[in-house]
């Protein structure tokens, strides 16, 4: 499997959740952020673009988007500032149950696919396409951010909108978020069961 990076934007504003900070709240024993670092033993580098907090992986390195609040894209500049590794993930702060076989798929998927195609998405079942859930060629990544031009406020898929992609079935139902305090309920109900 081709080496890779990761890169958590978690500096969010999570104004559905009231502010709070969402990669902190928990979903059984671990911090939403804990559960995706955990998913990621695979990587090389692990970037989190967010305020400094504990988590239980050693070694991830730290950084905030410029400016700060600036958004996603903003947090893959960022992010992108610290990796090295040909593959990337975009993994979202939020998704309680992401796991290593996804990852590991996401990166074969990438492998596998023909030239020109620069990314491998998970696709949950109601059909939509993930890009905070996505392996990507860094190169790719980079030369469509240099193109972009000021990364601030811009929304992902303007980023990642014109590369070419794979999409990944979410064969596990890794692809739940935590966006609002019910999808935070719904996540700690399914945690139990």
């Amino acid at each position: 499997m081709t080496p890779y990076d990761v890169i958590v934007p978690a500096g969010g504003a999570a104004r559905r959740l009231g502010g709070a900070d969402k990669p902190g709240l928990t979903v059984g024993e671990s911090t939403l952020l804990d559960r995706v670092l955990a998913a990621c033993e695979g990587a090389r580098t692990v970037a989190v673009v967010g305020p400094e907090r504990p988590t239980v992986r050693p070694g991830v390195r730290w950084t905030g988007e410029q400016p700060p609040g600036g958004g996603p894209v903003a947090a893959v500049a960022a992010g992108l500032a610290l990796v090295e590794a040909p593959v990337v993930l975009l993994l979202a702060a939020d998704l309680p149950f992401l796991n290593r076989r996804t990852v590991e798929r996401l990166v074969a998927a990438l492998d596998a696919a023909a030239p020109g195609v620069d990314a491998a998405l998970l696709i949950d079942a109601g059909g939509r396409d993930q890009p905070l859930a996505a392996a990507y060629r860094a190169d790719a990544l980079r030369t469509a951010l240099a193109a972009l031009g000021d990364p601030a406020g811009r929304p992902l898929h303007r980023l990642v909108g014109g590369l070419g992609r794979v999409l990944v079935a979410d064969t596990d139902d890794v692809a739940y978020d935590c966006d609002t305090w019910e999808d935070l309920e719904q996540a700690r109900d399914r945690d139990r069961t």
